[in-house]
């Protein structure tokens, strides 16, 4: 129960310790207003990951299911 205690307390000292620095190139960003190019190229990313999972899981159940019917 210790050893539990010990590692919250450290994880949030550690959190709000990080979350008072001030990050001048996310201020930068914004106020050029590049953040939005920033997160719509992630989202590009993000959901063309989902859309590639998604289609090898299709693949890999197609498989499976022939392989079950020989």
């Amino acid at each position: 129960m210790n050893k539990y205690l010990l590692i919250v307390t450290t994880l949030f000292f550690s959190l709000s310790a990080s979350a008072q620095d001030k990050v001048e190139m996310a201020d930068l960003m914004r106020s050029n207003g590049k953040i939005y190019t920033v997160v719509a190229v992630c989202l590009t990313i993000l959901i063309g990951l989902f859309i590639y999972v998604f289609s090898i899981d299709r693949k890999i159940t197609k498989l499976e299911k022939e392989q079950s019917v020989k």
